[in-house]
């Protein structure tokens, strides 16, 4: 099994609009938005893909930035977002649909900011 190579650009949060704008206009798909939480940091990274050839945007923000919505270009970006949202706290500024915290309804708030981990214990009969 080959697998293509994937470009993944970091961008500077406020250039993020324009590069997005320049894979609509390009013809690109919006394949996937995924939002990790490393260090005190968060990566939220934007695939895109055009003849099967995927190409990725990554921004880097901490957990207090207000991050602009991509849905007025990308319309189905606000499920994505409203996720971003609702597991991770991220601040999505602009969604064509907010649901306001309400996408989700998880025992803890934003469950993916400060995720506790549970002592692991042995199986049954170990």
């Amino acid at each position: 099994m080959t697998m293509e190579a994937q470009d993944t650009t970091l961008v500077e949060q406020d250039h993020l609009i324009g590069r997005v704008e320049e894979f609509k206009k390009k013809g690109y798909r919006l394949v996937q938005m995924s939002c990790t939480k490393v260090g005190e940091k968060y990566e939220i990274n934007y695939s895109f893909d055009l003849h099967y050839t995927f190409q990725n945007l990554r921004i880097v923000v901490d957990g207090q930035t207000e991050v602009p919505s991509i849905s007025g270009i990308y319309w189905g970006a606000f499920i994505y977002e409203n996720e971003m949202h609702d597991l991770f706290g991220i601040r999505i500024v602009g969604m064509n649909i907010d649901f306001g915290g309400n996408l989700f309804r998880t025992a803890k708030k934003n469950p993916f900011a400060n995720p506790t981990f549970r002592e692991e214990r042995p199986c049954h009969g170990e």
